[in-house]
């Protein structure tokens, strides 16, 4: 390997507001107000100023999307989840799983920690779906009380 090949592998991936822009599907305005309600902090900046996103931002990104789009989750939902800790003990102990040179026990403990903190965000996102389930039930109830007060009237 030449040393401009070992200084590149040495060297973290960091991308650009753009390049994540781009990476997650979201605008680079909409990066910088999550930075501004402190749901995203980049990893980095350099001397100019220009923000430095890691892997584990860009994850941050997309679990962030995800809640908003799939869970129709608000923004505060969104940080209520990402402030539990649960999401970032799961990053870290994926992180620190993929060393190689950890111990049986050490290994064993970071999987006790992932599965204990998986299940709590379970937990709390189960009780999010049963609420939303709830919402979805009472707006079936309205809409089929509304047609039926429309049929009345034809």
């Amino acid at each position: 390997m030449s040393a401009n090949e070992a200084k590149t592998a040495a060297t973290p991936v960091e991308w650009r507001i753009g390049e994540v822009a781009k990476l997650t599907g979201v605008t680079t305005r909409t990066l910088r107000y999550w930075e501004e309600l402190q749901l995203l902090q980049p990893t980095s900046y350099r001397a100019s100023g220009e923000r430095l996103y890691s892997p584990a931002d860009v994850a941050r990104v997309t679990r962030i999307r995800n809640l908003q789009e799939l869970l129709g989750f608000s923004l505060a939902e969104v940080r209520t989840v990402l402030n539990a800790g649960d999401v970032d003990v799961l990053d870290r102990v994926r992180s620190e799983l993929k060393a190689e040179n950890l111990s049986p026990s050490r290994h064993r403990e970071l999987l006790d920690e992932g599965i204990a903190a998986n299940d709590k965000l379970l937990e709390r996102l189960e009780e999010t779906l049963s609420r939303i389930q709830a919402f979805r039930d009472e707006r079936v109830a309205s809409g089929i009380r509304l047609r039926e007060a429309r049929a009345k009237l034809a």
